[in-house]
């Protein structure tokens, strides 16, 4: 009934703690983008299916479904991803925030009815978000250049492997049988579906409303993802892809 992951678990930590152990952490000052005509490019894709695809069809979802039937499929994917916190805590050494995500996740998931309804935000239980790109970061890996990958946007070659990581070490992908992965994988769609259609001019006003929407995708993504791992931002912009683009 469940997959075995612990096996393909261990390697990719192994692996992946190998190469941040021989990695020296650079301070960040300013874009590192040597790949940048790639990038554009894929930027330009990203934009394309944005317009005549992800834009449209979100909007019409957000202004069709209820808006509390969207809050509940936001709670759900959102509590999917509490054991991956959990994990990543631990590989960070923050212990707190995994036992505090623990508990999150038991009480979302048991008296929140499998997450629809989040009964620990009434008692402050939250330990945070997190990724891998993170738990690299706190390992010593270096930022490494910057990359916009298809469809999934803005990101560093730290944070690419860490999204690959992320996947391979998910509890719940590898937990849940084929059948039931068609929920998880409707509940993540429904969530971005509702963050974009929301929102529609937040992230107009970055794609299609400014001068040049690939420097300021890029600068908005690294300056909010630097303050996250305690990096001082530059000025006081905020990330508006963060909630699409990152698991913070």
């Amino acid at each position: 009934m469940f997959k075995r992951p612990l096996t393909k678990f261990l390697l990719s930590v192994c692996v992946v703690a190998s190469l941040a152990a021989c990695t020296r952490q650079n301070a960040p000052a300013g874009p590192n983008d040597p790949y940048e005509g790639f990038n554009r490019k894929t930027h330009n894709f990203n934009k394309a299916v944005d317009k005549n695809v992800l834009r449209p069809v979100a909007v019409a979802y957000s202004d069709t479904v209820p808006d509390d039937f969207e809050l509940i499929i936001q709670n759900f994917a959102s509590n999917l991803t509490v054991p991956g916190d959990v994990i990543n805590q631990i590989l960070q050494g923050n212990i707190e925030g995994a036992v505090t995500n623990a508990i999150k996740f038991v009480m979302n998931t048991t008296i929140g009815l499998g997450g629809i309804a989040t009964p620990a935000a009434e008692f402050g239980i939250d330990g945070g978000k997190t990724d891998f790109g993170e738990t690299l970061h706190v390992w010593g890996a270096a930022e490494g250049p910057y990359v916009e990958l298809p469809l999934l946007g803005p990101s560093t070659e730290r944070d690419a492997i860490g999204k690959v990581i992320d996947t391979l070490i998910d509890p719940i992908g590898n937990l849940v049988t084929l059948p039931d992965q068609r929920y998880v994988t409707g509940a993540k769609v429904g969530s971005f579906m509702t963050t974009r259609g929301q929102r529609p001019g937040m992230f107009d006003s970055v794609l299609y409303g400014s001068a040049d929407s690939y420097s300021q995708t890029q600068m908005f993504y690294l300056q909010n993802r630097r303050f996250k791992l305690g990096a001082t931002p530059q000025d006081g912009n905020v990330d508006p892809y963060g909630e699409i683009y990152s698991n913070e």
